[in-house]
């Protein structure tokens, strides 16, 4: 066609337009790029890497792609099914308002939301101030003595604080005591987590029952709701010295923004305590996704579940955060892990710590002070208009923002007076209604609430009659003690300061929206901005996750079609979305497959076999759910060695449970014989887990339910583009065949064979648009060019960097330079180490100077860099990439001959910073100009890494995680 010949109308149109957009190398990248790796085309070496025998046999069925507009149009109509009624319904979900300096600069920034886990803790030290911030909210207003970086949700800390009592305490008994007005959506995730590990979770629904249950001798923990669910209040300090002096720990799930106005749990002898930062500016969002907590006394921080941000050293003696105890991590435990959480919810926890920062101690008291002051008005305003208060439940106990009110057979009618009055409470034990305020409560709602509860034609009171009104926190229950007394939540109150305080710690953080972030087993791709508006609409946004299900209809039409699209990719049958993060979703998994063998009256199937090259989340998830490990060898390949799989079969086959995989493997390579191991697994009785973490090399090609697999959970903030958000939140919905569907998580149905794994029936409902959004834009064919460019990318960086490094468990497929590897490499440094003295951490940090984050260090192999550049990446990025670490090998080489000495050279001494280099004394045998700009590119733009590498062991033998004296940054 000639070039001034008049383009196809479908051209024009563009609906695909998107595709362009998220795949990085042009066309003519894409053409030298397979030059370079010396194959003829993009599907050539897709056929010489992916094995023909698990390509797909028949396409996804999907929808045509849509533009960027037309998806938002779309999607807008799907969010306008959501009905928005004022929400009094509580049970941890509330109304809030997010400052909009927040919002627009936390939650809608790609500065925050694309930033990947701390690991490398020299370039988080924005995000990792935060999450010191945050946890010195929760110590301060729990008044605990440490508290962790967050959890995935308030029910799933309850779950944890269980097993953390279990293990931490003298008690022998295997009973887990629980007060009966619990948020019931707790109550569900404990009961779930439970029973696998033979736990009893004993309810005490009555004062009588809870006595005899404390003074028993057959439990080793206890756990209270502070407020009540109902919302009456109670001194929990006799209580908590009756469970202690049995040798059985307290547990509290407490209001956190209570607690600004509350005696904390922490005066009252609490052991462990757990609960929600929602309330602190995050949105419902229909029920995530929202940072959990959990403080504990000093005596269990070393067996806390969970990230830790501790304050350590850097190598100039200057303070610096870091992830602490790091050893506690479940990569690192396997089996003998305690927890398989291997993320947590930063973005929402440092929207939490900002709020806390931005409104400080006076703010918290005030809008605390004004719930509570409101209740108090209600319940006057509700006695003027002649109600009964005696019947309310507890009332006389006192009361922070919730009510629950003895309705009887008026309940009904009640119910849908709110309805026509766009209102939602909450039915209570069938005859109560509950009502709860919260930050977002006016004088109007005030007088709505007296509307609904008055007669026809009855005069309403007037709040500027009852503004004395007291509240019912009783005087014994009044907060007394200070909290968040530090300088950083008393001096950022103006929105100029608070901007600035926002600004200066993204700065010192590397996020996606700078640079590459190449790590290999974690798929740092794009997250369009088109993806990601849709989350803070208010018709996603400001949903109450147990509303009545009409008013979810838009939540469950894109819960119905995502599940859809997803089970297409996957190949599978059934798909729920409940599971809140990758580790979730693997447990979700691995109890389907237990339920579907107890259904068949073979319980005693309790072995799962895993490769030696596993995530570690999969043997921590295997004992959680009750299977015992049996680790499979892998052969010289970094595949699975099936004749070892096929002996552990046979030896294990009366108790054979199933097989966990990770495809294409976590060594970054397509086994070829992966359905006769599925085969073998079958043959045995066993069912087969596949790991979805790859997905990103699936995609479009091949799909683990055709190919062998019976379950997989994927990564939704890996493969399907929901950011990291600095390390969490995280989606890991699970895949299913036909007949492990009735084996999947259920939310309030009795009797269900599998019960909830997570608070909310959706899970992170709220970020979910951003993966409808992404699949919906890219269509079949685009996301198996999506897949295909992802292994053109990584096969691309092999082949520039095998000339210079090992690549270790390559393909070694003929013709392909760089062997043949899957979506990531593993570079294999560890000769290095023997020759120059140089490990993996260094060139590691070394790669800080150069402007990047260091690919995944030493995992799944000690002293290797795993890389996985993603599909996102245009080729000169990838160049930039190639180009440092060809240029650090260089700097090795210097080292290797003695030019530069073992121990003083660029890298050991990285990453240097420009106070370091600014200093008037330079000792080093390198130079300032070789330190600073290695190569010339970096003179243009410039990372400079706040601090020097930062000392870990320091950091854990003297061990501080909450925000330290000003003195300290003198």
């Amino acid at each position: 066609m000639s070039e001034n010949a008049p383009l196809p109308l479908a051209a024009l149109e563009d609906a695909g337009e998107f595709l362009a957009r998220h795949l990085g190398p042009s066309a003519a990248d894409e053409a030298a790029m397979l030059g370079a790796i010396g194959v003829a085309s993009r599907a050539a070496l897709v056929d010489a890497i992916v094995p023909a025998s698990i390509r797909r046999t028949q396409p996804m069925v999907l929808p045509a792609p849509a533009s960027e507009r037309e998806a938002l149009a779309e999607l807008r109509a799907i969010a306008g099914r959501n009905r928005r009624l004022k929400s009094f319904i509580g049970q941890g979900y509330h109304g809030t308002v997010t400052p909009t300096v927040i919002l627009r600069n936390v939650l809608e920034n790609p500065a925050w939301y694309t930033a990947y886990t701390p690991y490398q803790a020299e370039i988080s030290q924005g995000r990792l101030e935060a999450l010191v911030n945050f946890q010195t909210l929760v110590c301060d207003l729990t008044g605990m003595a440490i508290a962790n970086a967050s959890m995935l949700d308030e029910a799933t800390a309850a779950a944890e604080a269980m097993t953390l009592a279990r293990r931490s305490v003298k008690a022998k008994g295997q009973v887990f005591v629980v007060a009966g007005d619990l948020h019931p959506q707790v109550l569900e995730v404990v009961r779930t987590r439970a029973e696998p590990l033979g736990l009893v979770v004993k309810v005490a629904d009555s004062a009588e029952q809870w006595q005899a249950a404390i003074t028993a001798d057959d439990y080793f923990g206890a756990l209270v709701q502070y407020p009540a669910s109902s919302g009456w209040l109670h001194d929990w300090s006799a209580d908590a010295a009756t469970v202690k002096s049995r040798g059985a720990a307290f547990v509290v799930a407490a209001d956190l923004l209570a607690l600004a106005v509350l005696k904390p749990p922490g005066e009252m002898g609490a052991d462990i305590v757990v609960g929600s930062t929602q309330r602190l500016g995050m949105p419902m969002g229909a029920g995530g996704p929202h940072a959990a907590y959990m403080a504990c006394r000093d005596e269990l921080k070393r067996a806390m579940p969970g990230r830790l941000v501790g304050v350590s050293v850097d190598a100039h003696g200057a303070p610096a955060y870091r992830l602490a105890l790091q050893t506690r991590e479940q990569h690192i435990r396997r089996e003998k892990a305690t927890s398989n959480i291997c993320t947590a919810q930063v973005l929402p926890a440092v929207v939490a710590s900002m709020y806390a920062v931005y409104h400080g101690p006076d703010g918290l008291r005030r809008i605390a002070g004004r719930i509570a002051r409101y209740l108090g008005i209600f319940c006057a305003g509700l006695q003027r208009l002649g109600l009964d208060l005696s019947q309310t439940h507890h009332l006389e106990r006192g009361a922070f923002d919730t009510v629950c009110l003895k309705t009887g057979a008026a309940t009904e009618r009640l119910l849908a007076r709110a309805l026509e009055h766009g209102a939602n409470l909450r039915r209570a034990w069938g005859e109560y209604l509950c009502v709860t305020l919260d930050e977002t409560t006016t004088r109007e709602d005030i007088e709505l609430l007296w509307r609904i509860f008055a007669d026809d034609g009855q005069t309403l009171p007037s709040v500027d009659e009852l503004a004395a009104s007291a509240d019912l926190i009783p005087p014994a229950l009044r907060r007394t003690s200070t909290f968040l007394t530090h300088p950083v939540f008393n001096r950022h109150h103006s929105e100029t300061e608070m901007l600035r305080y926002i600004r200066q710690l993204s700065d010192q953080d590397l996020a996606l929206d700078r640079s590459m972030i190449p790590l290999g087993s974690c798929t740092m791709k794009l997250n369009a901005t088109s993806e990601m508006i849709p989350i803070t609409w208010p018709e996603f946004a400001d949903v109450h996750p147990f509303a009545p299900a009409d008013q979810l209809e838009g939540y469950r039409l894109l819960d119905e079609q995502l599940c859809a699209w997803l089970a297409e990719a996957t190949g599978y049958a059934g798909v729920s979305l409940q599971p809140n993060a990758g580790s979730q979703g693997e447990y979700a998994g691995l109890l389907a497959i237990r339920g579907w063998h107890a259904s068949r009256g073979e319980s005693q199937r309790d072995i799962c076999l895993i490769p030696e090259s596993a995530h570690g989340t999969n043997p921590a998830s295997a004992q959680m759910a009750g299977l015992s490990v049996v680790v499979v060898k892998c052969d010289a390949n970094g595949s699975v060695d099936l004749d070892d799989l096929q002996a552990k079969c046979r030896q294990h086959a009366e108790r054979l449970a199933c097989v966990m995989i990770t495809y294409p493997s976590t060594y970054g390579v397509f086994e070829p014989r992966v359905k006769e191991l599925c085969e073998i697994v079958h043959r045995h009785g066993g069912r087969v887990y596949v790991d979805g973490a790859n997905m990103n090399a699936l995609v479009g090609l091949a799909a683990p339910g055709e190919f062998g697999g019976d379950v997989s959970h994927l990564n939704l903030h890996k493969t399907f583009c929901i950011p990291h958000g600095g390390g969490g939140p995280g989606v890991g919905p699970v895949c299913v065949a036909a007949d492990l569907v009735p084996f999947l998580p259920r939310h309030g149905e009795a009797g269900a064979p599998v019960g909830a794994v997570s608070a909310a029936p959706l899970g992170n409902a709220a970020v979910l648009p951003i993966s409808w959004m992404y699949i919906r834009m890219m269509g079949a064919d685009g996301l198996r060019q999506a897949t295909e460019t992802a292994i053109l990318g990584a096969n691309y960086v092999a082949a520039r960097l095998a000339p210079h490094y090992d690549i270790h468990y390559s393909g070694s497929v003929d013709g392909v330079a760089g062997g043949g590897v899957a979506h990531e490499c593993i570079l294999d440094l560890r000769p290095l180490k023997d020759s120059s003295g140089v490990s993996a951490e260094d060139v590691a940090k070394r790669l800080i100077d150069y402007g990047f984050h260091a690919p995944t260090l030493s995992f799944p192999v000690p002293g290797t860099l795993m890389v996985e550049p993603t599909e996102s990446e245009p080729r000169a990025e990838l160049d930039r990439f190639c180009d440092a670490m060809i240029a650090i090998r260089a700097e090795i080489a210097k080292v290797e001959s003695g030019a530069w000495p073992r121990e003083d050279n660029p890298l050991k001494h990285a990453p240097h910073t420009a106070q370091v280099l600014l200093a008037s004394d330079w000792p080093h045998a390198y130079s300032r100009e070789e330190a600073a700009y290695p190569v010339p590119a970096l003179r243009r733009q410039k990372y400079w890494s706040p601090v020097g590498r930062v000392d870990n062991v320091w950091g854990d033998r003297n061990l501080v995680c909450s925000c330290p004296p000003m003195s300290d940054y003198a």
